[in-house]
């Protein structure tokens, strides 16, 4: 048998420790950005995932997270292997000469395993198609009922920290309509087609900005989507300087939804919240013209309809 000098030896323990402690790590760090949070996530751990992994509204890191949580222990374990590549072989031989170490190092990587397929699971989970559709390519006829009704205040707090009134929408028409950071069906879809639809109407209004839609979304979760968020969530959804996000307290954004007349059920337990997508037109007036359902062409028909003749 040959005798390992001392310093061998623990130079082998040494990259050992520094190896566990890669892997330990690289766990929590793996876990701080893909740990399913449910309606238990507080302000901060949003609020770290985006400054740590430019985290989007369905909770995943953007690219350039992905890069920083796959790339980071990567090159720290290649570092690991130029310094003590040697010392690091020699320990794991050593840990599985014995029928123990074999169990230990059998264990960490069952470990290992399980948190990548758990992984890999709340990847699918969040990043799967959404399960309800929007209108797609339909008009509205001719004879769509116009409301011409007035607007209910909103007075919200916006993602600038100020009360957003209508009188600040006034001389533009507007699309107002309702969905919440951690909603993975049709909110995203919505806050996406309401966007498109009012880049297709600056494209062709050009200079007359008085055709050109402002957004307003509020939230239907003020629960979490609060106002110290609204900066992240603006940011998230690209919204542009004529877009808005707003929230408030719990009981002033619930009470200006019910102004709106906006129908939801909200889960307490998982903080989830059941509602229709709609989007109203307001006309440069600030008066509500129409309601729908989405759809891009619908809201670019009904904007033209809504704003003064050209």
């Amino acid at each position: 048998m040959r005798l390992v000098p001392r310093d061998e030896q623990g130079a082998a323990h040494a990259a050992l420790a520094a190896l566990v402690f890669l892997v330990a790590v690289t766990a929590a760090w793996w876990a701080l950005a893909l740990w399913p949070a449910g309606d238990t996530s507080s302000e901060w751990l949003a609020r770290a995932r985006w400054v740590c992994f430019n985290a989007t509204p369905d909770g995943l890191p953007d690219a350039s997270g992905w890069l920083l949580l796959v790339g980071q222990p990567i090159g720290m374990l290649a570092v690991m292997l130029a310094i003590w590549g040697h010392p690091l072989k020699a320990g794991l031989r050593a840990q599985a000469a014995g029928w123990q170490g074999r169990a230990v190092l059998v264990a960490c990587a069952g470990l290992v395993l399980v948190g990548l397929a758990a992984a890999g699971v709340r990847v699918v989970r969040a990043s799967a198609p959404p399960l309800a559709t929007l209108p797609g390519d339909e008009l509205p006829p001719d004879d769509y009922p116009r409301l011409d009704r007035e607007a209910p205040e909103l007075g919200l707090v916006d993602q600038r920290g100020e009360r957003l009134a209508l009188a600040r929408l006034a001389g533009r028409p507007a699309l107002v309509t309702f969905a919440f950071a951690h909603c993975e069906t049709v909110c995203p879809l919505l806050v996406r087609q309401t966007l498109e639809a009012q880049r297709q109407a600056r494209e062709r209004a050009g200079p007359d900005l008085a055709r050109v839609p402002q957004l307003v979304v509020v939230t239907l979760d003020p629960w979490r989507d609060t106002p110290s968020r609204l900066a992240w969530l603006a940011e998230s959804w690209r919204l542009g300087a004529d877009a808005y996000v707003l929230s408030g307290e719990v009981d002033e954004v619930n009470e200006a939804l019910d102004r709106w007349n906006v129908v939801r059920e909200r889960d307490p337990r998982t903080g989830e919240v059941v509602h229709p997508t709609l989007v109203y037109v307001l006309d440069p007036s600030g008066r509500i013209a129409y309601a729908t359902t989405g759809g891009v062409p619908a809201l670019l028909e009904l904007v033209a309809r809504a704003a003064p003749p050209g």
